[in-house]
C-alpha cells in the first residue's frame, strides 16, 4: 500500500511539472513592415533574428523603481480626511525572456510570409522552441 501510494504521488508530481512546461508561440507581427525589402535582405534579416535566438535571447535591462507619492482620502478615526500616501509598485514585468522570444519568432514568421508574397526562396532553419 505504501509503495503504490509513493508511486502514485511521484506520477502525480511529474504530471504537474510536465504541465508547467510549454513551448513559446510566436506573437503576431505584420508582414507589411518587410514589404520594402528584397529577397536577399529578407534572408539576411531572418538569419540575423535566428542568430539572436540561437545564442540566447536576453531581455532588456530596466533600471527604474516604482515609487509614487500622492494625496489620498479616506474615512479614519476623526471622520473623512485627506492625507499623504506613499505607494511602492513591485509587480511582474511583461518584458520577460519568453515574451521577447515570442516577438522574435513572430518577426521570423512575418519575414517568411513577406518572402512567400514576393516569391523569394527563403531558407528556414528549424529551432527547438523553449
Amino acid at each position: 500500500m505504501k509503495r503504490s501510494f509513493g508511486l502514485l504521488s511521484v506520477a502525480a508530481i511529474s504530471v504537474l511539472l510536465g504541465a508547467c512546461v510549454s513551448t513559446v508561440k510566436p506573437s503576431y507581427v505584420s508582414p507589411t513592415q518587410y514589404q520594402a525589402l528584397n529577397c536577399s535582405q529578407l534572408q539576411a534579416e531572418y538569419n540575423r533574428i535566428q542568430y539572436y535566438v540561437d545564442n540566447g535571447v536576453q531581455t532588456p535591462k530596466r533600471t527604474g523603481v516604482g515609487v509614487g507619492i500622492g494625496l489620498g482620502g479616506g474615512w479614519g478615526r476623526g471622520g473623512w480626511a485627506f492625507g499623504p500616501s506613499i505607494s511602492v509598485n513591485m509587480g511582474q514585468s511583461m518584458n520577460t525572456k519568453n515574451t521577447e522570444l515570442a516577438q522574435l519568432l513572430g518577426q521570423q514568421d512575418a519575414i517568411v510570409q513577406a518572402a512567400k508574397f514576393k516569391n523569394c526562396p527563403i531558407i528556414v532553419k528549424a529551432t527547438a522552441k523553449t
